[in-house]
């Protein structure tokens, strides 16, 4: 996602894709902060020592990484290589049209959030869900079905449209999520070149790119209440019938049902791990990545 300019390069750059469905496998390092948060968001009654115990309960160690093996790795390197390709070349090209980086950081993060929730993101995200919460039926006695099975089950009682259920709120995310990241990493590349007093050719230190994707990564947590929202509606760990809960869930009426029960709070559930998550993978798609781009190009 680096914004530098590219003498000589003409038409597209294809090797972003293969750089980002690397540097986003990079990320899947952070899959207990992503189990903990959707545990949080799924669980909105919990407190982040009881949903620690919860997950540590289905493992140890082992519960912390529900839903890694496969579909969060063929969620990772799908949707990296879709989001780092698109936001590169958006990002590339309205700069080269004038406008300031922290702008064209917003457009690309979110063409690229958006390109990869409806190419790659929203069967793998509802399957990484569906891993990770059905964990009630184990707790009930009953023994849960295989990753497998849930896919051919869901797909044969709701077709396609079951299996990416909850992808226009896993849109709404991603085109949020990654505007904002890039956004605000971006911006906050140009203050610490403003304070250093480094021009806009000067390259940054790695220190001050980490601390740029750490701002980014972090301010980028506003839209948790979306995130809840898309737990909610793809969240397997719904044995008991909610009188109040929506029979056909929208992104409209499920934030009105969370609202209902659970009030403001309930919209941010799992908002502190998803600080974590969100730094660690801003630094690898934004940080990490503009150096890996740079290597790539230099051979």
């Amino acid at each position: 996602m680096a914004i530098e300019k590219e003498p000589g390069q003409k038409g597209v750059n294809w090797s972003n894709i293969a750089v980002g469905g690397i540097m986003n496998m990079v990320t899947t390092l952070g899959q207990p902060l992503e189990v903990l948060k959707t545990q949080m968001a799924a669980n909105r009654q919990q407190t982040m020592l009881q949903a620690v115990q919860t997950v540590w309960s289905r493992g140890g160690v082992t519960g912390f990484y529900q839903g890694l093996i496969p579909w969060a790795w063929i969620e990772a390197s799908t949707k990296g290589a879709v989001l780092l390709f698109t936001a590169s070349e958006i990002e590339t090209k309205t700069v080269a049209m004038g406008l300031n980086p922290a702008a064209a950081g917003l457009l690309g993060g979110m063409g690229g959030g958006i390109a990869q929730a409806y190419a790659t993101m929203g069967f793998c995200t509802c399957m990484k869900t569906a891993e990770i919460t059905r964990h009630k039926q184990a707790a009930s006695g009953i023994k849960p079905p295989s990753t497998w099975a849930v896919f051919a089950d869901i797909y044969r009682r709701e077709g396609i449209r079951g299996i990416n259920k909850g992808v226009n709120a896993v849109a709404v995310r991603q085109c949020t999520n990654w505007g904002s990241r890039m956004g605000f990493a971006r911006l906050a590349e140009t203050w610490i070149r403003k304070v250093k007093g480094k021009g806009e050719n000067d390259k940054l230190s790695a220190l001050e790119k980490i601390a740029s994707s750490t701002v980014g990564g972090a301010l980028a947590t506003w839209n948790q209440p979306i995130e809840v929202v898309r737990v909610e509606m793809q969240s397997m760990s719904k044995a008991v019938a909610n009188s109040n809960r929506p029979a056909k869930l929208t992104i409209l009426n499920t934030l009105a049902f969370i609202y209902k029960e659970n009030g403001i709070k309930g919209l941010y559930r799992g908002v502190t791990p998803r600080i974590g998550l969100g730094i660690w993978q801003t630094i690898c798609m934004v940080s990490f990545a503009d150096y890996v781009k740079a290597w790539v190009k230099a051979k």
